[in-house]
């Protein structure tokens, strides 16, 4: 038999109020914008989240191990390309936003948004150890009626194996005394039409309860919120559509080295095929995968696999062309070079363009990085113009400053080489004061004198 309370309650059904109060109190305060909020990490996604959610009324703790990013944002300065220094300061000057490295104003948040790196390490395994410096911090601190979200992409299954029992070892048990979720970021960098408001959000609870305020939380400041079954169905979510890209540039990678071989113009090739209404989506070809998503993640999702005895061919054998691309980048240098009877040794080579994408100065696994590298053990001579990257940190070596785009730069060149094609870069004139070019992603297609001097992938 039950037993019921003096006040006719049972035990499960007063446990079960219980929670249900502690969640409807911490929906009560997301909906009043008066829950505080905790971002671990404040970097291309933690700062944005931060901007949106602090413009409607929250206020919001940012942490980070970065005492450089700690004191630039208490200034009221941004370090991420796609925040203006004004947004941080106009948050900073009316209280709503604030910066630190120490854990310890987990205590006091409703809500922590853990947004780390989550990288690969030389074996190319997951290194989750930055999501699991993040929980230990919270799990030291963490208190009943919390709301905990992971926004870094990482393997399905990470939440609930990884996070779920740690948090738990606190003695509080998870959609019950508090609420832990799945969140993929999708940032992409430097995009002037999606940005974090518009992008629609998916979100996973571990629980239906988590799930409804994870929800709840995120319609605050995101005009889409897409709810899925589980954390691991939303941390898949995130792995699809970076694989996805991974696999078709791929294809378009390998494609581009079939027409290499058979005289055929690939960019010509790819804008014909783009006119189909459909059954075909374009994808390009470059000089390898950069940026902090797509050169990862499907490694994530191929390591997962392979402790279920599953091999990801489509995923491995992407990731092999992609990384291959900086290679043939380099092939196409010296074949250049050598219709002008120069050896790339001893050549001088100006790359234009270094960060992974165009417009933003995002360096991180930029094939530009892979293609010096190769260039300088072969004996050439290289130097960079890159508007947005003046210095360069290299693993070996000196670190490298970017020299002005001139003719002198140009004249200087045996070859120059578009990597990262900027649209601040004039094409016609690089190409008429030029000796040779070499040019990775279409960038001189409208270019109308100096063709003869253009070499494509």
């Amino acid at each position: 038999m039950s037993v019921k309370t003096k006040k006719g309650q049972t035990r499960a059904e007063r446990l079960k109020s219980h929670h249900e109060d502690l969640a409807g109190q911490l929906e009560k305060r997301i909906r009043e914008r008066s829950a505080t909020i905790a971002i671990i990490g404040m970097g291309y996604v933690g700062l944005p989240l931060a901007v949106e959610f602090g413009r409607v009324g929250f206020k919001i703790a940012g942490i980070d191990i970065s005492e450089k990013k700690v004191k630039t944002i208490n200034a009221g300065k941004s370090d991420v390309d796609d925040i203006k220094d004004y947004q941080v300061k106009e948050l900073v000057d009316l209280k709503r936003l604030s910066c630190t490295s120490d854990p310890s104003v987990l205590k006091n948040s409703d809500i922590v948004i853990i947004c780390v790196p989550t990288p690969l390490n030389k074996t190319k395994d997951p290194d989750v150890s930055f999501i699991l410096d993040a929980t230990n911090e919270i799990a030291k601190r963490i208190h009943k009626g919390q709301l905990v979200v992971l926004e870094s992409t990482t393997y399905p299954g990470t939440t609930e194996e990884l996070i779920k029992p740690k948090l738990e070892e606190s003695g509080l048990k998870v959609g019950r005394d508090f609420f832990l979720a799945f969140s993929p970021e999708r940032v992409d960098p430097g995009n002037p039409e999606y940005n974090t408001q518009n992008t629609p959000k998916i979100v996973g609870g571990t629980t239906p309860t988590c799930l409804r305020i994870v929800q709840t939380f995120y319609e605050q400041v995101i005009v889409e919120v897409i709810p899925v079954s589980s954390t691991k169905a939303a941390e898949m979510v995130k792995l699809l559509e970076n694989t996805f890209r991974s696999v078709n540039i791929g294809l378009v990678n390998e494609v581009a080295l079939m027409c290499d071989r058979l005289g055929i113009d690939v960019w010509e090739v790819i804008d014909a095929a783009g006119s189909k209404p459909f059954g075909f989506m374009r994808f390009y070809p470059g000089p390898g995968l950069g940026g902090h998503c797509i050169p990862i993640d499907p490694h994530y999702l191929s390591w997962k696999l392979k402790s279920l005895n599953y091999y990801a061919r489509f995923i491995e054998l992407a990731g092999d062309i992609n990384s291959r691309m900086p290679e043939y980048v380099v092939e196409k240098i010296a074949g250049a070079l050598n219709t002008r009877r120069i050896s790339i040794n001893g050549s001088n080579i100006l790359i234009l363009g270094v960060s992974y994408k165009r417009d933003i100065s995002d360096l991180r696994e930029s094939p530009a990085l892979d293609v010096i590298r190769l260039l300088q053990e072969k004996g050439a001579k290289v130097s960079y113009c890159d508007p947005y990257v003046p210095v360069i940190k290299m693993d070996s070596g000196p670190d490298m400053r970017a020299i002005p785009l001139n003719e002198k730069a140009l004249k200087w060149a045996s070859c120059a080489a578009v990597i990262t094609d900027h649209s601040s870069f004039d094409y016609q004139w690089i190409v008429e004061n030029s000796s040779i070019i070499v040019d990775t992603r279409n960038a001189t297609k409208n270019v109308v004198n100096g063709r003869d001097k253009i070499f494509k992938i």
